[in-house]
């Protein structure tokens, strides 16, 4: 088994304002980006990362982030694409030939831990697709466009769908070939394996393993690096 992983982070983070990209914003002594980086790097069971980033600070990734923490792991920093689909397909098209398992995960997602990648990674490999992701807490309403409850969903069959998101290359590129041909566009690649047919299998992940997209999600970002610290230290 040869894993690679995908490293999104291409976006141009509009939902968190200000002049900083959100992957580039300080997180106690590091970008968000290299927090996640990081992850991989240590991770034993990862052989290579392909970074993607935005068009016009590769070459700022490739000495501000890999040369500058030392990710001797980053074969290739590639520019993303327009949407974050366009992205991840960009490095799914120059990560090593050797590779037959593609791990995926959000640039953005910090806290992500060795253990959820260890076991997306066996799973996938085991039945060809896995997601990370933590069941659903709260009540679920489905509602219209004029905000009127339709109905209220079953929150024992919901998950909240994380990264990674692993799969065997053989799927994951014949569900990118199948949605470049339609055009189609979805919100994460498992609905792109999906949508060709494959079954995706959950595996838990962690209610520290948040997406940092917006100003508030920095803030509890801070508080679990805090928290992990703590632990650290104690």
């Amino acid at each position: 088994m040869y894993v690679t992983a995908i490293i999104p982070a291409a976006g141009i983070g509009v939902r968190m304002g200000g002049t900083v990209r959100k992957q580039f914003l300080e997180l106690g002594n590091m970008p968000v980006i290299a927090h996640a980086i990081m992850k991989f790097q240590t991770a034993g069971i990862i052989d290579s990362i392909c970074l993607v980033a935005p068009p016009d600070m590769a070459e700022y990734c490739t000495s501000e982030i890999v040369k500058r923490y030392d990710f001797t792991k980053v074969a290739e920093v590639v520019a993303g694409g327009k949407e974050r689909q366009d992205s991840v397909y960009n490095g799914l098209m120059r990560v090593d030939p050797e590779a037959n398992i593609i791990a995926i995960h959000d640039g953005v997602r910090p806290f992500v831990t060795e253990d959820i990648i260890r076991e997306t990674i066996i799973t996938a490999d085991k039945y060809g697709a896995a997601v990370a992701a933590i069941p659903e807490k709260d009540t679920v309403k489905e509602v219209s466009e004029d905000l009127i409850i339709g109905r209220t969903l079953n929150r024992k069959l919901l998950w909240r769908i994380q990264t990674p998101q692993v799969f065997r290359r053989d799927i994951i590129e014949d569900a990118f070939k199948m949605a470049k041909n339609d055009g189609y566009y979805g919100t994460d690649e498992a609905s792109l394996v999906e949508r060709a047919g494959h079954s995706v299998r959950i595996v838990h992940g962690s209610d520290f393993n948040i997406k940092i997209t917006t100003p508030e999600e920095l803030i509890f970002g801070k508080a679990i690096l805090d928290y992990r610290q703590s632990l650290v230290c104690s």
